[in-house]
């Protein structure tokens, strides 16, 4: 292999500069993988210079093939999916339970089995939450069309649950903080100082090379045409150029002034342009000295410094030419570019975005920890996450971590901020840790190659139109255009979506819980079924009717200010203390109905069964006004218009439906006013024990939904 092959590794390191590779080296063991100068990857390109190299690796035995083998066997298990699956057995062994217990009571009663059946399988269908898939993906569509409006694209629904549960996001650098783009920051001399020659002849090297236009140079002109600077090109002719390439890593344009002096003017890699020069320019003085070692050593000095500050170096040199020729040769190319004077260098940076810094602060209110995970040197990184507010006291490379333990790896990981030079596997490392052992629901922002791995173990993946093919494809949320506003509000929109979602799940199994142990009760007082199967079954289709709003029901700012998870204890205990607050209330109207109207003729056993349909919908219907907020209903907050809207029209059905044909069909007769006064107070009651029930529940558990 020649010692001029230059090899660009940025699909696996995500850094834009190249590596030079030889043969002539002997690595130690201890050199990270991506950093041997004797090995060239599969996926990586050859910028310049030709060799004859040793295949080692082919096919699934590459790093890169073994790399993408993992894709696929990382997700995490989704714990709000867990959370609903262990629920729901426990709502079917409750079934279980109480279907049998009233279906053997309703037999031993009635001696009529098919009828105890179908009661027990009308009870078994009220217990069941059906609305829950309808509920779920209606919110979680409806929050997919927020985001599209955006311009996000949601490749997966259940993302937009996970980002309502994020509560770390890490981000590769490279143009999601910043522009990608270069700003031309500072024009210094071999002393640090700003000089305007400096400035004035790498402006004519930009404004007269024509071949390879790079960001650099039309950031150089942007700097001088913004800043009022008049170097009157027009005074200049261009006789000649040598183009830049990667192995000599420079360019340089061959000028003439109006009074036949010609100068060639090279600009590139501070070091290409060090080992140039004969000669050092005094500015100040209006004079030239020899290059010492002293002054290129203090020079590559300053320009370490200013690389550590996060800026990119260019050096600039001039050389007056004696003759009116210009070689076309190698040899005359090197000829011309010799014995030059080094006038200082021109340094750039690529900006954080204006939106980014508030982003990551309405992020950090919202309870979501910024971790940058990028393949870009240690220094940039940390001078760009101090530009947007990111913390820089902890930070570390890929390098150091390989040398770590496995507890003080993760222990590193948890409190990092920064992690730089990482390779693809170090970042899948660091996201599988954060899940693994920190429990965290992690979110990556990439748009690499080297970003697919994280981006598919992630809970969230999310990249960007402009990214790699293969990291749009692993990515769950695809952004058209690169700002972190949009993750704010993607946050608020899941934590909108899981919210509305556990008001669903908790309201329905309290109301189906408690009707249900309601009815087994009521079974063995009264020896008869409180309710028929078809009125039942109606009773809980006009309710799972009006829940299908509570999608668009409005949530708490409070509740959208930190991360929101399934807690595996929570809903059970949610349960012991709610559910019996419902069968208390039904089974007051139990002893109403029947002590107080006393009435055990057949028509008794309809009055039972259309006062207790009207006050079970009701209950139902009027729960979730009591379970959606922490506050009291109708007075500190009242649910959205939909909602508000939905509760009328299904109580205003509940109640007439006696009154009306289908009433008559379904068995009913009418009920005595006596009765609703009853069920006002009944309501009254249920809300002021229910709301000092959820004031001691918040005490204890800290928490509602």
């Amino acid at each position: 292999m020649t010692s001029c092959f230059l090899n660009s590794q940025s699909s696996l390191t995500g850094e834009s500069g190249v590596t030079e590779k030889t043969a002539d080296i002997k690595e130690d063991q201890s050199t990270p993988l991506l950093d041997l100068k004797n090995i060239c990857f599969m996926g990586t390109s050859v910028v310049s210079g030709s060799g004859t190299g040793l295949i080692v690796s082919t096919g699934s035995k590459t790093y890169m093939s073994t790399m993408f083998s993992n894709i696929g066997k990382q997700k995490p298990a989704d714990y709000f999916e867990k959370g609903v699956r262990r629920i729901s057995y426990v709502l079917i062994a409750v079934m279980l339970v109480v279907v049998t217990a009233i279906i053997l009571t309703c037999y031993f009663t009635s001696y009529d089995l098919s009828q105890s059946i179908l009661f027990g399988i009308s009870v078994a269908c009220a217990l069941t939450p059906q609305m829950l898939p309808l509920i779920v993906n209606t919110s979680l569509a409806k929050g997919a069309l927020a985001m599209a409006r955006d311009r996000c694209i949601v490749k997966s629904l259940t993302a937009i649950r996970d980002m309502g549960s994020m509560d770390i996001l890490c981000i590769d650098k490279t143009g999601t903080l910043t522009m990608n783009r270069a700003i031309m920051v500072n024009y210094l001399d071999s002393w640090g100082l700003p000089k305007e020659k400096v400035l004035r002849f790498a402006f004519l090297n930009s404004y007269f090379k024509t071949e390879q236009k790079y960001p650099l140079d039309d950031a150089i002109l942007a700097y001088v045409y913004t800043n009022g600077y008049r170097f009157q090109p027009s005074k200049w002719k261009k006789i000649d150029e040598i183009p830049f390439d990667f192995v000599r890593r420079r360019v340089s344009v061959i000028l003439e002034t109006e009074s036949l002096e010609r100068f060639v003017v090279t600009k590139g890699a501070l070091e290409e342009i060090i080992n140039l020069c004969s000669f050092i320019d005094h500015i100040d003085q209006d004079a030239v000295t020899n290059f010492s070692l002293e002054y290129q050593q203090r020079i590559l000095n300053m320009g370490e410094e200013l690389s550590y500050e996060g800026l990119r170096v260019i050096g600039v040199a001039i050389k007056r030419l004696q003759s009116k020729t210009s070689e076309g040769s190698m040899d005359g190319d090197e000829a011309i570019e010799s014995e030059m004077i080094f006038l200082g260098v021109i340094t750039f940076f690529d900006p954080p975005k204006d939106s980014a810094k508030q982003a990551l602060w309405r992020l950090a209110e919202k309870g979501v920890k910024a971790k940058v995970l990028t393949g870009d040197s240690l220094s940039l990184a940390v001078k760009v996450c101090q530009e947007v507010g990111i913390r820089t006291t902890h930070v570390i490379t890929g390098p150091d971590l390989e040398l770590l333990d496995n507890d003080l790896f993760h222990q590193t990981v948890k409190s990092a901020t920064v992690l730089a030079r990482l390779t693809p596997t170090q970042k899948l490392r660091v996201v599988q840790s954060l899940q693994n052992v920190g429990n965290h629901v992690v979110g990556f922002l990439g748009d690499g190659i080297n970003d697919s791995l994280a981006l598919d173990a992630a809970n969230v993946g999310i990249s960007v139109d402009s990214g790699v093919s293969v990291a749009k494809d692993f990515a769950d949320i695809i952004l058209l255009e690169k700002d972190l506003n949009v993750l704010v509000a993607g946050v608020e929109r899941g934590r909108v979506t899981f919210a509305n979602t556990m008001k669903y799940i908790k309201l329905s199994v309290i109301a189906n819980v408690g009707s249900v142990l309601s009815i087994l009760v009521a079974t063995l007082f009264l020896r008869y079924e409180p309710l028929t199967p078809k009125q039942l079954i109606t009773q809980n289709f006009l309710y799972n009717l009006g829940q299908i709003v509570i999608p668009w029901d409005k949530v708490e700012e409070d509740y959208v200010k930190t991360p929101q998870s399934f807690s595996k204890k929570g809903l059970p205990m949610f349960i012991l203390w709610n559910a019996p607050v419902c069968t208390l209330c039904d089974l007051i109207t139990l002893l109403f109905a029947y002590f107080y109207y006393r009435d055990f003729t057949s028509e008794g056993v309809r009055f039972f069964h259309s006062a207790w349909f009207t006050e079970g919908l009701l209950m139902q219907t009027l729960i979730i006004h009591l379970i959606r907020t922490e506050k009291i209903p109708f007075i500190q907050e009242v649910a959205s218009w939909p909602v508000v809207c939905s509760t009328i029209i299904i109580s205003a059905i509940g109640i007439a439906i006696p009154y009306t044909p289908i009433g008559k069909v379904m068995d009913f007769v009418h009920l005595p006013f006596s009765y609703y006064g009853f069920l006002v107070v009944l309501f009254i009651g249920y809300f002021t024990f229910g709301q000092g029930v959820k004031r001691i529940y918040i005490l204890i558990y800290k928490k509602w939904l």
